[in-house]
This record gives structure tokens, C-alpha cells and sequence, in this order.
């Protein structure tokens, strides 16, 4: 398992252990953290598991494809680091990734 920390946009921490092979939105979804809607089920079909992805973690969750890219044009709060969660898919590499959740997704 790998832990995963979810940081709320008031500052409430969720650190949840995740399977390997899962992504960092059905972590979320399994272990009911707020802040994640996940409204498409993770078929990149819309941007409700935005989330801001540590600074630290970034060059080992990758960059964003092209198509999730145009996903995150229609979210709140676009910044360099920002990530769907359904697009991170957790390995053991990824033990103690920090992502954080925006505002607009409370």
C-alpha cells in the first residue's frame, strides 16, 4: 500500500493508504475525502478531481497529457502544478505523495 496525503483547502490532512494500479482519485473516492467529486468516474471527461500536486512530487507524478490538459482548462484555480487526480496512478514510487485540493472543489 502506499499513503497518499490529501490536504483540504482549510488545512484538514487525509493520509489514506492506496493500492498500487489505483489512482489517486479513487484513493480518494474509497476513503471518502472531501473535495473530490470525481463526477465522471475518472474517464477524463471533466475536471471535479483537480488537485494541486506537491512541488516536491511533481517530477514523479509526470506532466499531464495533451488530452487532460483541455480537462483542466475547465476547472477553478489553474496553476503550473495542477493534476487530475484520475491521471496519477499510484505505484510504489508515489508512497507519501502530497496533494492538495482546491477551494472551488469544497
Amino acid at each position: 500500500m502506499t499513503k497518499i496525503t490529501y490536504i483540504e483547502h482549510n488545512g484538514a490532512e487525509h493520509v489514506v493508504d492506496v493500492n498500487s494500479g489505483e489512482s489517486v482519485m479513487e484513493g480518494a473516492i474509497k476513503n471518502d475525502v472531501p473535495g473530490i467529486d470525481a463526477d465522471c468516474g475518472g474517464a477524463l471527461a471533466c475536471a471535479t478531481c483537480h488537485v494541486y500536486v506537491d512541488e516536491a512530487w511533481a517530477d514523479k507524478v509526470g506532466a499531464p497529457t495533451e488530452m487532460e490538459e483541455s480537462m483542466l482548462d475547465f476547472g477553478d484555480g489553474i496553476q503550473p502544478n495542477s493534476r487530475l487526480s484520475c491521471q496519477i496512478i499510484v505505484s510504489d514510487d508515489l508512497d507519501g505523495l502530497v496533494v492538495r485540493l482546491p477551494e472551488s472543489q469544497h
